[in-house]
């Protein structure tokens, strides 16, 4: 049975810290409670279009969906309504009385304390009714939801503190009116002037008449009055449907703010009208910084589909691959129905045809970032890097089509550059290439100190070969999809036996095979000291400083990807690391001549030599007792 009488209920804990915030703190830009009163309007509208795709009925004869938005000073209330899908009873307790969970906790702990940044988070997290409380001291929210009665209408109302009363009203007209009773102090709004320019600096884009009533010169009363008639302040028209040379660059960006609910502008953007086996026309952007739920690859994408320029759908996930999720937009098809579903989009061939070539556009502007020779594109493509990167990288797993354009666009740290900045390109690396080399070196670790100062680098840096210093948790993963770049071979330094082909002349491979005679004895006798550790000992000539290293066999999983697995909860493959032992080195000469403590000292090494590429001990307490037996030993002698 329906609730008729008036209930007062509590807000969720969130709002309230929400609330506290909007009336106390986010002060900066008093304007955007308008914009996003506004957008919420133009999201109600397009719930109406797509619901009424199945069920005309809805429309209730007044299929004119529109904005309006009034203003009484005498009253000093402002009012903004709609004829969009409207809520009902339950709705209004839901969604005006409690914030998604998931959404809270990100919200609150991404604040910084910088108001015109915690402004900006507003829209992004879905709270964007809320920030009508920062200039008013009372909301008063009338609706019915469309295809309800006219009896079982809603009106909500709250002064921002701890609870809100709701209660059952006639409503004749299906739709949603807010009404906003102003603080002291916040008469600015009250002015046809201000409201029209906040409605057409950041609203203009939105594909519904924005209306209010026109204001005239008097000559009677020597001033501007209010007439009845009504006039639209936006241009009313979806703005990815105008041509190109229309649109301002102001009026992009502030579209994109609508489309993503970011504060910031883009990066970069592309606006293209597609014809052909498939027409459609595409407003697609870069964001300039990450969202908090880049992570989820679960979360659906950030594209709004049209159909011929009805709304459809928010996230339309099929229209672009999860490596790309970042990308914000629309894409408005002329093709596909009315009553597109997601099991449709999932087998369209349309579909398929428009998330190809959206991909290739995106790929085609953080190309002419990446290789544009404008200051301005290399500083925005090392922007995009840095936030962006890591996901892109999925890609080289996911798209084998665009697999070459993606390594192309990938960046990396070198031991060229003294900094941990991930400038470095395939491309750039292989112009580079010493004479005679014919590999792509890389290695992997969990951090870049890690990567700069492992003893695999080594022999590398004596003789002056660039290494790539990979550290992010994507790439051992993208590497076992990207074997080689423009034919060369992408090798780790620390897998297999180091191969450094014509790097290497004859008279140190000569050198080299009679130092492994000379050790032969020695790496057997290692062999068996470190029998349920190491599944090889052989003499290495990839370091230069340090005793020893361990690799992993050729096809095996390396140590830095075994490590992050088990870090993951997951199961590794059981297997043992290759020791490699320096015959330069003094410990090693030493360790020919050890007998008594042999298996102390090799047991060190190896230890040693797993903790400088970042892995952990088996048995630490046994290695810290052998080092101390080793040392106390040493000060004797």
């Amino acid at each position: 049975m329906a609730v008729t009488e008036k209930q007062t209920l509590g807000f969720q804990a969130e709002v309230k810290q929400l609330l506290q915030l909007m009336i106390h703190s986010l002060y900066s830009n008093k304007e955007i409670f308008l914009r996003e009163l506004i957008s919420n309007a133009s999201d109600a509208a397009d719930k109406l279009r797509f619901e009424a795709i199945n069920n005309g009925a809805l429309f209730e004869n007044d299929p004119d969906l529109k904005i309006r938005v009034d203003f009484d000073k005498d009253a000093r209330t402002i009012t903004i309504a709609d004829n969009g899908i409207g809520m009902s009873r339950d709705d209004a307790v839901e969604h005006l009385g409690t914030i998604a969970k998931s959404g809270t906790r990100e919200f609150f702990s991404k604040l910084s304390g910088d108001q015109q940044k915690d402004a900006a988070l507003i829209g992004q997290f879905g709270v964007g009714f809320y920030s009508a409380f920062i200039i008013a001291d009372r909301i008063t929210v009338e609706s019915r939801r469309a295809g309800l009665p006219a009896s079982e209408g809603v009106r909500w109302e709250s002064g921002g503190e701890g609870d809100f009363t709701v209660e059952a009203i006639d409503k004749a007209d299906r739709g949603t009116r807010i009404t906003l009773h102003l603080r002291e102090g916040e008469d600015e709004f009250l002015s046809s002037w201000k409201l029209k320019s906040v409605i057409r600096k950041y609203s203009d884009h939105i594909s519904l008449p924005i209306q209010m009533k026109k204001e005239e010169w008097s000559e009677e009363k020597k001033e501007m009055v209010v007439s009845d008639e009504l006039e639209t302040i936006n241009q009313a028209s979806a703005l990815w449907a105008r041509n190109r040379a229309d649109i301002t660059p102001e009026q992009y960006a502030e579209f994109y703010k609508h489309v993503s609910h970011d504060f910031q502008e883009p990066l970069t953007f592309t606006h293209n009208r597609v014809e052909g086996r498939s027409e459609y026309t595409q407003l697609l952007y870069i964001p300039s910084h990450a969202p908090f739920d880049l992570w989820d690859r679960n979360k659906r994408g950030g594209i709004k589909l049209y159909v011929k320029r009805v709304f459809i759908m928010d996230d339309a996930e099929q229209l672009m691959p999860v490596y790309l999720r970042f990308v914000k937009g629309v894409i408005d098809s002329s093709d596909l129905p009315l009553n597109v579903s997601r099991e449709i989009l999932q087998e369209s061939r349309d579909v398929k045809v428009i998330r190809e070539g959206s991909t290739k556009r995106v790929l085609g502007m953080l190309e002419e970032l990446a290789n544009g020779d404008e200051q301005d594109q290399k500083d925005k493509y090392a922007t995009f890097w840095k936030e962006f990167g890591q996901v892109l990288k999925e890609g080289i797993g996911e798209d084998s089509n665009n697999k070459e354009r993606i390594a192309k666009l990938l960046r990396f740290a070198s031991t060229q550059n003294d900094n941990d900045a991930q400038t470095v390109s395939f491309e750039e690396y292989v112009s580079r290439m010493k004479e005679g080399q014919d590999k792509i070196y890389y290695v992997t670790a969990d951090s870049y100190a890690a990567a700069k100062n492992s003893p695999h680098l080594e022999i590398f840096r004596k003789k002056g070969v660039e290494v790539l210093l990979l550290t992010d948790r994507v790439d051992e993963w993208m590497l076992s999809f990207l074997q080689d770049f423009d034919g060369k071979e992408l090798v780790s330094v620390a897998k297999g036996d180091l191969d450094l082909g014509k790097l290497e002349d004859e008279a140190e491979k000569k050198q080299h095979e009679e130092t492994e005679v000379q050790y032969k004895d020695l790496v057997e006798k290692m062999k068996t000291a470190l029998a349920d550790k190491a599944k090889e000992v052989r003499v290495t000539f990839r370091l230069t400083d340090s005793p020893a290293c361990l690799v992993a066999d050729e096809n095996e999983l390396s140590g830095n990807l075994v490590r992050m697995l088990k870090a993951a909860g997951q199961n590794a493959p059981e297997s043992k690391p290759i020791l490699e032992i320096n015959p330069d080195h003094p410990l090693v000469q030493r360790l020919k001549y050890e007998d008594g403590k042999f298996d102390d000292w090799a047991n060190i090494l190896f230890d040693q030599a797993a903790l400088a590429e970042g892995g952990t001990l088996a048995d630490p307490a046994g290695f810290v007792k052998r080092l101390n037996e080793m040392l106390l030993g040493m000060a004797s002698r």
